[in-house]
């Protein structure tokens, strides 16, 4: 496609990193809000223009905003491993799916930019058991999914007329991240690292593939898109897991531990069969790893092993 301005918020997370590199080696003009010393470096490292605003400033995102064809706001803040059962541990999360984002999309309107692609989640859906679950299939409000909710409900108003609002909903990302590791020592150390029963589903997406759907997103149309790979039962991820730590066998969280986490951990244990197949079809992007095995956790095992 033609060669267009992309402003980036959130692009230095585990999205956003390989949205810039991607977005950059297409060919594209990419700033990136940066809001340290260190975030310019990976900014700049990363071949885009580092960009002073703030999230919750919607003065600065204007700004920012001003002469960009497409702002994408990849903008996250997940707690890792265990400490996702605190509450308290999603507060930033959860104000980046809500302010943040009624920020980006009152900011984009006010400096009239044509397109948000916004970052979200498939554990909106509602457990669907062994049923396929599409674009069309039912979500679950729950207070741990109404934040994201209500993030994709501020890109649906702001979509129409000459403005296009896209909403991925990623699976749950396996790759050279802080979650990958976390559960790769947990593992390792014989810990439980399993959600939810293990012949239900989960719906993954390895990292290598995060950053060519941010792009593919950039002539889609308006709309709610699932990414990710084929779903794999539980069972199988935590074998996965347990075979890439080294172990002998994983272990799911048994209800103790299941009650102690609470509802914030709930949606991660959903049942999800979730099918890719309209974003493949409306984008042309298809996921270089389609299948779940063990070879996923290879980035992340290296890392984890020379102690980083």
């Amino acid at each position: 496609m033609d060669r267009v301005r992309v402003v980036v918020t959130g692009g230095t997370g585990v999205i956003g990193r390989a949205a810039v590199r991607s977005l950059v080696d297409a060919g594209h003009s990419v700033d990136v809000l940066a809001r340290s010393a260190a975030n310019v470096e990976v900014i700049t490292a990363l071949g885009a223009r580092p960009q002073a605003a703030d999230l919750f400033e919607v003065d600065t995102l204007v700004r920012m905003y001003d002469g960009a064809d497409v702002a994408i706001n990849l903008a996250t803040d997940i707690p890792v491993g265990y400490a996702a059962g605190w509450p308290n541990a999603w507060r930033r999360n959860d104000d980046l799916h809500t302010r943040a984002v009624a920020n980006v999309t009152a900011a984009a309107r006010t400096a009239g930019v044509h397109r948000i692609i916004q970052e979200s989640a498939s554990f909106i859906y509602a457990d669907a058991g062994d049923a396929w679950i599409t674009e069309q299939s039912p979500i679950e409000i729950t207070p741990a999914t109404e934040p994201v909710a209500v993030g994709e409900s501020h890109v649906q108003d702001y979509a129409g007329g000459f403005r296009a609002g896209v909403l991925l909903r990623f699976g749950s990302i396996i790759g050279d991240d802080p979650r990958t590791r976390f559960w790769l020592r947990a593992a390792a150390s014989g810990r439980p690292v399993g959600l939810g029963r293990p012949q239900e589903w989960a719906h993954l997406v390895h990292a290598d593939d995060l950053g060519p759907a941010v792009v593919a997103a950039l002539h889609a149309p308006s709309g709610v898109f699932n990414v990710g790979a084929a779903p794999v039962l539980r069972s199988e991820l935590v074998e996965g897991i347990a075979k890439a730590a080294g172990a002998e066998s994983g272990a799911f969280l048994g209800p103790v531990l299941r009650r102690l986490a609470g509802g914030r951990v709930e949606p991660l244990a959903r049942s999800l069969r979730v099918s890719s197949d309209h974003f493949a079809a409306q984008t042309g992007w298809l996921p270089t790893h389609s299948t779940f095995d063990a070879a996923w956790f290879d980035r992340a095992l290296r890392v984890t092993r020379a102690g980083r």
